[in-house]
């Protein structure tokens, strides 16, 4: 390999939005990095499902403009 041109391979920690860390290797610039799912809450490796959007857009769109739709 040349020298002086490749990126840094550093260490990178992970934190997910269900609590999980964990550490890595990237050669991002920052040295960590928030995920919203990981190995640890994802349905195919837990096996269950579970909601990670509440309110999708259609929802939202619909429920802001509803009042429009009405006649007076």
């Amino acid at each position: 390999m040349k020298k002086s041109i490749h990126p840094k391979y550093e260490n990178l920690s992970v934190e997910c939005s269900c609590g999980n860390t964990f550490t890595t290797r990237s050669t991002l610039t920052k040295s960590d990095l928030q995920i919203e799912v990981c190995s640890a809450c994802h349905p195919f490796y837990t096996g269950t499902q579970k909601v990670l959007d509440s309110g999708g857009r259609v929802d939202r769109f619909k429920q802001r403009y509803a009042r429009f739709g009405k006649k007076a």
